[in-house]
């Protein structure tokens, strides 16, 4: 009796740290969209900033090569960092995507920039309750949307050479599609990662919850920017 009053308050005790990791998922990526958002938001309103963006591409390709070096550093390195550098570490990476964003808001209107972004709030959301609540594995899937991601990505590199606006328009759906795809697929491999390794909530299992929260902004940021070349509407 005695031994299945402790193995049911185990399962309690392990289900309850099970949720408290999903949800600080995405309570971490909320935090790194909302500073993403209003670092863009800010940047494009001061125009000494945009202007010095604007005038110098070395300022443009040290941030990419900084948020580059951050996620390169984050993925490898974060179980030998405290939680408090990781999470740092996270944090500057949004403000320094929020610097690259900001450009979005020069070249297309606001209203449609928020229409887009609840559009992908939606569809990001119910990717993530599906992937969470399939029974399905998809592993499957996503090894192939990983190699697809990869095709796009050299596509993109040949398209600044080429200006194709076809190959673009077809470039941007297969984004779309790879996103939504991922979307599911990294939520049913964080909820499975956890089901594994989160039977208590502490500095190591929290990390992976950062590593999880970057992994699904990654999603939420890509999907958003495909989407917005279809329902972006430019500035006249």
């Amino acid at each position: 009796m005695y031994h299945e009053q402790e193995t049911n308050q185990r399962v309690i005790y392990q289900a309850t740290a099970f949720s408290a990791l999903m949800r600080k998922v995405y309570i971490w990526m909320t935090l790194a969209l909302s500073v993403s958002g209003l670092t863009a938001l800010y940047c494009a309103q001061n125009s000494s900033i945009m202007s010095t963006l604007m005038s110098s591409s070395s300022s443009l390709w040290m941030i990419m090569i900084a948020e580059i070096a951050l996620v390169i550093i984050l993925t490898a390195r974060i179980q030998k960092m405290s939680f408090a550098t990781a999470g740092l570490m996270f944090i500057l990476y949004s403000i320094l995507n929020g610097v690259a964003l900001s450009f979005i808001f020069l070249a297309y209107t606001m209203s449609s920039i928020t229409s887009t972004f609840f559009i992908t709030a939606g569809t990001f959301g119910a990717m993530s309750l599906i992937g969470y609540s399939t029974g399905k594995d998809l592993s499957g899937m996503g090894r192939y949307l990983m190699f697809a991601l990869i095709g796009i990505i050299i596509a993109s590199v040949v398209n600044i050479f080429m200006a194709s606006n076809g190959l673009q328009w077809i470039i941007s759906i297969i984004g779309v599609i790879i996103f939504v795809g991922l979307t599911a697929y990294d939520t049913q491999k964080i909820k499975q990662m956890f089901l594994v390794y989160g039977d208590d909530v502490n500095e190591s299992t929290q990390k992976l919850a950062l590593l999880g929260s970057l992994t699904l902004y990654l999603d939420f940021i890509n999907l958003f920017l495909y989407l917005l070349r279809f329902f972006g509407k430019s500035r006249d």
